[in-house]
């Protein structure tokens, strides 16, 4: 274990959150002198939290922009530190294709959150990644996991159809959605319905009420259909009022407290720590492909050739693999 790794482990342990934030940046990190370090510190998070008699719980929130995720994250973070509970939040952010830059302004919407001693707040670029989630989220939750966190809560890029990738990392999925956004039901496709635990009709103050609690009804009449009965709960909410946040944050509890009984978490706890394995797996192989002398010489010019039509697509690539004798 290098010095580095031991500072941020010692500042890990002390909780301080700057040791936190410094040990996603290098978890974060895609270059191979800081490979060592991240498996070292990962090698060790395993081992503190394996140390605990407690476990944590993950959820994650997710849903189109615009209908206040944020903002409701906010609050039920609040109610999670009058518990007792220390939060860490991973926002996630979408990455611009064209600049490769992202805003991270998720952290703005939990302002009064954001300055709890008992809370740590990290926005993270998606960087390309697909379905709903950083490429280090698995690495981020184990970290503040080990800092003594333990509810995290995960905050989707809110795409869509594609975060399907966010079940795999949490154990629960709270879908957020509105009343009078877009055309009701039709707009929320069947892929999210299938994957939530549960649904908040948000932003349901002042005259937006009673249209949360007739869609809240729609939704809950399509999720019996899709989901059978019992089907997830559809609670109306407003991140302004606080109306239903005491709600949705029992109805969590009460959905985690059976999956601890049932047996259901230690369960999903390891194949989603399998999935996260072949993940790794498929990243590092990347990595060590990309980093050979075959590669450097000969993919520049495929990629010309490509360009130029010299050579189809799949042509490229299977001279490609034949050159790196894979």
């Amino acid at each position: 274990m290098t010095d580095r790794v031991k500072e941020l482990l010692d500042l890990l342990v002390k909780g301080d959150r700057g040791g936190l934030a410094r040990c996603i940046t290098l978890l974060e990190s895609r270059r191979p002198i800081d490979e060592a370090d991240q498996i070292s510190l990962l090698q060790a998070c395993d081992d503190i939290i394996a140390t605990r008699p407690g476990i944590s719980r993950r959820v994650a929130f997710t849903g189109p922009p615009g209908v206040g995720k944020s903002s409701l994250i906010n609050r039920y973070g609040l109610r999670l530190i009058r518990d007792g509970h220390r939060v860490a939040v991973l926002a996630i952010d979408p990455t611009s294709k064209r600049t490769g830059g992202s805003i991270l302004g998720d952290k703005t919407r939990m302002a009064d959150l954001s300055r709890h001693e008992n809370a740590f707040i990290r926005p993270s670029a998606t960087s390309g990644h697909l379905g709903g989630t950083a490429e280090t989220t698995r690495e981020a939750i184990l970290v503040c996991e080990a800092a003594g966190y333990d509810r995290i809560l995960v905050e989707t890029v809110g795409v869509g159809q594609s975060e399907h990738d966010v079940s795999q990392v949490v154990d629960l999925v709270v879908f957020v959605t509105m009343a009078r956004s877009g055309d009701g039901l039709q707009g929320i496709k069947r892929g999210i319905l299938e994957m939530v635990d549960l649904v908040a009709v948000n932003k349901a103050e002042d005259d937006g009420h009673q249209a949360a609690l007739n869609h809240a009804r729609e939704l809950g009449s399509a999720l019996k259909l899709l989901q059978g009965a019992p089907a997830p709960a559809c609670i109306p909410t407003s991140a302004i009022s606080g109306l239903g946040v005491d709600e949705l944050s029992d109805v969590i509890d009460r959905l985690l407290s059976e999956l601890v009984d049932n047996g259901s978490l230690d369960e999903q706890r390891q194949n989603q720590r399998i999935q996260w394995f072949e993940m790794a797996l498929n990243a590092l192989l990347q990595r060590r492909i990309r980093d050979l002398p075959e590669w450097k010489t000969h993919h520049a010019r495929l990629k010309d050739e490509v360009t130029d039509g010299t050579k189809t697509p799949y042509a490229a690539a299977r001279e490609l693999l034949e050159r790196l004798a894979l």
